[in-house]
């Protein structure tokens, strides 16, 4: 249990509030939807039909699981069975990506963890335990042995006649729990080492020397002979894209906690240090810690990300606890104050996200994911959290 002093738990309980009377709201009006993104205010419904089933638009999104995962958040906080109620129409719909089975790929984390798993771990339900299990057979599948990564992504690069089929990227660190939890449920040794392979390349050729983070490697398919690392959502190949940053050091922590492994704990307090010492004067993350002073495009995600990961941190790191828990802090109190909409008539919560640096269409919004890992956050501090990861 992490202490706080009366005035930063007084802080807490007000924006806890704030956000549980929001989101009474929010669930009733997005109760038959999917959300990623709530534009003008209202929540887009990714699982409407009429939508294409491609991973770009419809029922494949990756971020198809965070609104499940927030209210089954918030029903182990409040106690109030109708979050769970509304959570289930997600996994449910859900089900639809199974039998349409192109367009799933490396984030069936996302999508299955914070829904299924987290149902079956707070309900029993067997049937969410079936579709855990085959999300994580899914994932399992994806698997390179000859470069021990689990490939990112499906179908050809737009543009190029080169396929992707060696590329892996960093975010799927927070999908590799899925086969951690599998492992464990049902003692099978060959999901944890899978996870455990990935996470070791992942250590080996994402994380540079001075701590920052690439977002793709690419790898020889049939050698695992490492070729390139590109930009990707960041400003430039060799820059520092902060939501991959934060995927990194909240994600080896996780590694940390499911497998005692020394090295991703080392890893995770790697990338941690390195993200503190780029925050701006103003609390505000940019998209990429290299991009140029104009124009300034923040990504409120990668401080919500963080502030999770450093709240991990904080408890496995006794000697840099204090360090770890005021940045934390430091990161949600300047999200509550300039970059959260509270107010119960709109849907989406944390503003100024941004999808990646060069995107048009997805800068400076509101991600339904970014609301997740913000209450989630919240939900460390005060102890009432799941935990989904």
């Amino acid at each position: 249990m992490i202490s706080l002093d009366q005035e930063t738990k007084k802080w807490l309980d007000e924006t806890l509030f704030l956000v549980v009377k929001k989101m009474e709201s929010v669930r009733e009006r997005s109760a038959c939807k999917i959300p990623a993104v709530a534009v003008k205010g209202v929540h887009d419904d990714r699982s409407d039909e009429s939508i294409d089933w491609d991973m770009d638009n419809g029922i494949n999104w990756w971020t198809n699981g965070f609104f499940g995962g927030i209210l089954w958040q918030l029903y182990h906080h409040t106690k109030d069975g109708r979050y769970g109620e509304i959570a289930r129409v997600t996994e449910e719909k859900l089900d639809r990506c199974f039998s349409m089975y192109y367009g799933l790929h490396h984030d069936v984390g996302f999508m299955w963890l914070p829904t299924a798993v987290a149902d079956y771990r707070l309900t029993g339900n067997k049937q969410s335990r079936k579709r855990g299990l085959m999300a994580a057979q899914f994932l399992a599948g994806r698997f390179n042995p000859a470069g021990n990564f689990i490939r990112a992504w499906n179908d050809n690069i737009p543009g190029q006649q080169e396929t992707n089929r060696g590329w892996a990227i960093i975010d799927c660190m927070f999908n590799i729990p899925l086969l951690y939890w599998a492992s464990g449920e049902i003692q099978d040794p060959r999901y944890r080492e899978i996870a455990m392979r990935h996470a070791d390349t992942a250590a080996k050729y994402f994380i540079r020397e001075d701590g920052s983070v690439r977002h793709i490697v690419e790898f020889d398919p049939y050698t695992g002979q490492m070729i390139r690392d590109y930009g990707g959502q960041g400003y430039k190949e060799g820059s520092s894209w902060t939501r991959g940053q934060t995927w990194a050091l909240y994600g080896f922590a996780v590694s940390y906690q499911h497998t005692g492994k020394d090295l991703y704990l080392k890893t995770a307090v790697k990338t941690a240090d390195r993200f503190l010492s780029r925050i701006p004067k103003d609390g505000h993350i940019p998209v990429d810690f290299d991009q140029p002073a104009a124009p300034h495009i923040e990504d409120s995600t990668a401080a919500a990300i963080a502030a999770g990961g450093l709240i991990e941190l904080c408890q496995l790191v006794p000697e840099k606890q204090e360090v770890y828990l005021n940045a934390a802090l430091r990161l949600l109190k300047t999200l509550a104050t300039d970059r959260c909409d509270f107010s119960p008539e709109t849907d989406g919560l944390l503003t100024h996200c941004t999808g990646s640096y060069h995107g048009t269409k997805d800068r400076e919004v509101n991600f339904t994911y970014a609301d997740y890992y913000f209450i989630e956050a919240l939900l460390k501090l005060n102890g009432t959290d799941f935990k989904i990861w």
